[in-house]
């Protein structure tokens, strides 16, 4: 296909070459397709069309599936039009059937942008794929090259406790500079793990009622009842306890009882009643 210098043919000869290797310098998109299909044949000009205007950022290879039906098998095509996003050597994203151009561009946008974000966006996918040390390596890869890009140490941390390594995730958010860890975001990941990593360790109920006893304003102990109890799912009691917390003392552990509450608050969703009490009562304790 001499369209356009972007454009190729596949063949079972050339398709790791012109596929697979390539992927490793850019995007390459594989148009699966067959002549009985009308709709590839509504889909093959737009798409080369894109080649075009995108000026080489990606390579656009026609694989006609009923000439290479191995092909189209090994890569689990089971209807046409089918375009799959290959990436460093692997089927990074698909789109099935003739999409709007805007879907093409917007998949095609995440990938071209820079190599910080298309690999944060094939370490979503590879996660998502339970890819999880592809995921983990792109991701390391991406915050290294893009450090004031937030979204990706966030991702990171979720992908590690996700997978039982509480204590990285939370070594990780705590190694960012002062004013990320201060970002919404980033702030609420920190409350919401570090909760869940304390109510992990933390001594039974009994033990720390106990303590309280003796020592009424552990903020230790108070702050460890919490995570019990919202590892229990007893959200009115923990909350009574962040609030208590954020009332005695706003610079333990940087905020951490007013910041866990603003986390719970977003995960039950404002119209939540205890959010509309635990919210109010903040307030009000603060003012």
């Amino acid at each position: 296909m001499a369209l356009s210098p972007y454009v190729f043919d596949a063949s079972a000869e050339n398709f790791n070459r012109l596929v697979l290797e390539n992927s490793h310098k850019g995007p390459v998109l594989v148009h699966f397709w067959t002549p009985k299909a009308g709709p590839c044949f509504m889909l093959m000009p737009r798409l080369v069309k894109l080649a075009g205007e995108y000026g080489g950022k990606f390579l656009l290879v026609m694989l006609n599936a009923d000439e290479l039906p191995e092909l189209a098998r090994r890569f689990s095509v089971n209807s046409v039009p089918t375009v799959k996003f290959f990436w460093r050597g692997e089927v990074a994203h698909t789109i099935h059937g003739a999409d709007p151009d805007s879907t093409f561009r917007e998949a095609l946008d995440r990938f071209i942008a820079s190599d910080a974000n298309r690999a944060h966006a094939l370490g979503v996918a590879a996660w998502q794929a339970g890819k999880v040390q592809q995921a983990r390596l792109l991701l390391a890869n991406a915050a290294m090259a893009e450090p004031e890009n937030l979204a990706i140490p966030r991702d990171l941390a979720k992908l590690l406790w996700a997978e039982g390594e509480g204590a990285q995730a939370l070594k990780l958010l705590e190694s960012l500079p002062p004013e990320a860890r201060e970002e919404p975001d980033i702030a609420r990941l920190h409350a919401h793990l570090t909760l869940a990593e304390t109510a992990r360790q933390a001594p039974p109920l009994s033990e720390l009622d106990a303590r309280l006893a003796q020592q009424p304003d552990d903020l230790d102990a108070h702050y460890q009842r919490a995570a019990r109890l919202l590892a229990a799912d007893e959200f009115a009691g923990a909350m009574d306890e962040l609030l208590w917390i954020a009332c005695t003392d706003r610079g333990y552990r940087h905020d951490i009882g007013r910041i866990s509450l603003l986390a719970l608050f977003e995960l039950l969703g404002s119209a939540h009643p205890l959010t509309r009490q635990y919210r109010q009562a903040l307030s009000e304790s603060l003012h």
